[in-house]
C-alpha cells in the first residue's frame, strides 16, 4: 500500500489557492527622457575626454598622461648688433627677475652670464646673485662647488655652476643650470650683452645641463618642437645704429608670413645623440657653375646663428674663390680672401636637396683697398689636414648664409629646415619688414661681439644637488686644456668669497683671461675686421 507523505499536503493546497486567485501584476512604469538643447559653442574636442574616460573604464588607458596641455608658439623680436655681427635676444633670470641681452647661438649649448664679481667683463651688465632669492649653487656629489672653464675660438670664460629661474617671452624653466662667469677674455663680449644662450643639444653642453630650449620641449611647452629664425640684414646700411631690430625668432613653431613655399627639412647627420645642428654640405655653385668640394665626413656643417660668417676647410674655400675672377688671399688677414669690388659674387650651397643662394651683399664684407673687397667665406681650418670622421664640423655655416633663408631647427625628428624668404620678410631688402616685428627695446651702445661657436667637448661631471648659493667663485682652480672649444669642470677647493659687497674693486678682482695660441689668429683677424670693416665680427 502506498502512503503519501504528509509534507506534500500544504504544497498541494497552496497550488490550488494560486490557481483560483492569480497574483496582481502592476502595469510597467514609463519615465519620460528629455534631450538637452544643443550648445553651439561646445568644443568638438570634448569627445576626446569621453574617449579617455572609456579607455580608463575598460582598461585601455595609457601608462602615461594621455592628454597634455597644448603648447605655445611665440614670436620673439631679435636685436641686430653692429650690422649683422650678432643676433641678440632678451632673457630674465632670478627672483625678482633681472633682464639680460644674450647672443642666440645654435652653435653651442651652454647658458652663461657675466656676474657682478667679474672685473674682466668690462661694462657688460652683470647678474647680481645677491639680488636673487632663488639662485642656488650646483654642487658635486661630494657637496663641493663646481668651477667651470669653457674655451671658445676667440677666448674663454670661467665661473661657477649655479641654477635659477630663467624666462624668455613667457616661457620659464626652473631650475635652469648655467655658469655664473667670474673671468672672461677681454673683448669676448662688448656693449650691453651679458652672455650667451646656447641653442644646440644637451650632448654638447659642457656643464651637462639641459639647454633652456630643450627643457621647454621636454616639458611640452612648445606647440611644435621647433625654433625658427628670420635674420634681418643691415650690413649694407649707411650709418646704422649699433643696435636695431634684427628679425624674429619663433619658439614652438614657424611664422608662415616670413617664408613662402615648402620648408625643406634635412635630417641631421648625427647617428647617436645630436650635438650640433649638423648637416652635410653636398654641393656648391659659384657664379652659376658647380664647383668640386669635399663631401661626406669632410663636409659636416654646423648651422650656427651665433657665427657671423661662413667658415670652411682650406681646399673647399680655395676652390670657391678660384672660381671668382680676380680673387686672391688677403696677406694681412690669414684665411680671408679678397676680390674686385666691382664683381657681383654669387655663391650657393646645397645640403642634400635645393641649392640656396647667398646674396652678393652678404658675400661682400667691405673694402680693404680702393678696388678690393673682403669675402664673407673664410678658411676655418687654415691648412689643417681635414680628414673628417671625428664628428666635429669642418664647415660652420653662419649668418652670411642664414640671412638668406628662413631656418627651422627641429628636435624631433632632428632636422634643420630651410625655406625661401617671403616678401613680408623683405627678401634681399629686409628693412621693409619692420612693421611685422614685435616691439624690441633698443639701446645705442658700441658693441663688437666675437660669438663663440667652436666645438665644446661634453664632460662627464658628478651628479649634482642644488644648494643655496653663498657666493660666486672668483678664485678658480684647475688647469684648462689647450684645445679650443673645450671645457674644464673642477670641484672647488678654495672657500668661496662673499657677494654681499657692491661688486666693484677690492680683493675679489679677477684678471682677464688670456687667450691660448689657437686663439691668437682669430683675435688678430677680429681686430683687423673691426678696424677695416666697421666692427664686423665673425666666428668666435
Amino acid at each position: 500500500m502506498t502512503h503519501t507523505p504528509y509534507v506534500l499536503l500544504p504544497l498541494l493546497s497552496l497550488a490550488v489557492s494560486v490557481a483560483a486567485n492569480p497574483l496582481y501584476v502592476p502595469p510597467p512604469l514609463h519615465v519620460a527622457l528629455n534631450r538637452r538643447s544643443p550648445n553651439p559653442d561646445a568644443s568638438i574636442e570634448r569627445f576626446t575626454h569621453h574617449a579617455d574616460h572609456l579607455r580608463g573604464k575598460y582598461g585601455w588607458s595609457s601608462s602615461g598622461n594621455f592628454t597634455r596641455r597644448q603648447g605655445k608658439t611665440v614670436g620673439v623680436g631679435i636685436i641686430d648688433q653692429a650690422q649683422d655681427s650678432s643676433y641678440i635676444g632678451t632673457i630674465t633670470v632670478g627672483t625678482p627677475p633681472q633682464t639680460f641681452k644674450v647672443v642666440l647661438d645654435t652653435g653651442s649649448s651652454d647658458l652663461w652670464l657675466a656676474s657682478s664679481n667679474c672685473f674682466s667683463c668690462g661694462q657688460t651688465p652683470p647678474f647680481d646673485t645677491s639680488k636673487s632669492s632663488t639662485v642656488k649653487q650646483v654642487t658635486s656629489a661630494s657637496g663641493q662647488s663646481q668651477t667651470v672653464r669653457i674655451r671658445y675660438g676667440s677666448g674663454q670664460v670661467a665661473g661657477i655652476l649655479a641654477s635659477d629661474t630663467v624666462s624668455l617671452s613667457g616661457f620659464n624653466v626652473n631650475p635652469q643650470n648655467f655658469v655664473v662667469v667670474e673671468q672672461m677674455t677681454d673683448g669676448l663680449l662688448d656693449g650691453d650683452v651679458s652672455g650667451i644662450l646656447g641653442l644646440a643639444f644637451e650632448a654638447l653642453a659642457s656643464t651637462n645641463a639641459v639647454p633652456f630650449w630643450q627643457a621647454l620641449v621636454n616639458n611640452g611647452e612648445f606647440a611644435s618642437p621647433e625654433i625658427s629664425f628670420w635674420l634681418d640684414r643691415h650690413l649694407d646700411d649707411n650709418n646704422p645704429p649699433d643696435e636695431q631690430s634684427g628679425g624674429v625668432m619663433t619658439l614652438g613653431g614657424t611664422n608662415s608670413s616670413l617664408f613662402t613655399g615648402d620648408i625643406e627639412f634635412i635630417p641631421l647627420t648625427t647617428s647617436g645623440s645630436p650635438t650640433f645642428w649638423m648637416l652635410e654640405m653636398t654641393g656648391a655653385t659659384v657664379q652659376g657653375k658647380s664647383v668640386n668640394i669635399p663631401t661626406g665626413s669632410a663636409a659636416l656643417s654646423a648651422i650656427d646663428t651665433g657665427t657671423t660668417l661662413v667658415g670652411g676647410p682650406s681646399d673647399a674655400v680655395k676652390t670657391i674663390y678660384d672660381a671668382i675672377p680676380g680673387s686672391q688671399p688677403v696677406p694681412s688677414m690669414q684665411g680671408f680672401f679678397q676680390f674686385p669690388c666691382s664683381t657681383n659674387v654669387q655663391v650657393s650651397f646645397a645640403f642634400g636637396g635645393k641649392s640656396w643662394p647667398i646674396s652678393a651683399t652678404d658675400m661682400n664684407l667691405g673694402r680693404i683697398s680702393q678696388t678690393m673687397c673682403v669675402g664673407g667665406i673664410f678658411d676655418l681650418t687654415l691648412g689643417s689636414d681635414v680628414s673628417g670622421g671625428g664628428g666635429n664640423p669642418t664647415w660652420v655655416v653662419g649668418d652670411t648664409f642664414l640671412k638668406n633663408v628662413y631656418s627651422v631647427f627641429r628636435s624631433n625628428p632632428p632636422a634643420v629646415g630651410f625655406a625661401e624668404l617671403s616678401d613680408a620678410a623683405g627678401g634681399s631688402s629686409a628693412h621693409s619688414a619692420s612693421s611685422i616685428l614685435p616691439t624690441v627695446s633698443i639701446s645705442a651702445t658700441a658693441s663688437v661681439v666675437s660669438t663663440p661657436t667652436v666645438s665644446v667637448s661634453s664632460l662627464s661631471v658628478p651628479s649634482v644637488d642644488p644648494t643655496p648659493l653663498s657666493s660666486p667663485a672668483s678664485s678658480l682652480v684647475g688647469t684648462p686644456t689647450n684645445i679650443p672649444g673645450s671645457a674644464t669642470v673642477t670641484e672647488g677647493v678654495d672657500p668661496l668669497p662673499s657677494v654681499s659687497g657692491s661688486g666693484s674693486g677690492g680683493k675679489n678682482s679677477a684678471a682677464a683671461l688670456s687667450t691660448n695660441s689657437h686663439m691668437v689668429v682669430t683675435g688678430v683677424v677680429a681686430s683687423l675686421l673691426a678696424s677695416v670693416l666697421s666692427g664686423v665680427a665673425f666666428l668666435g
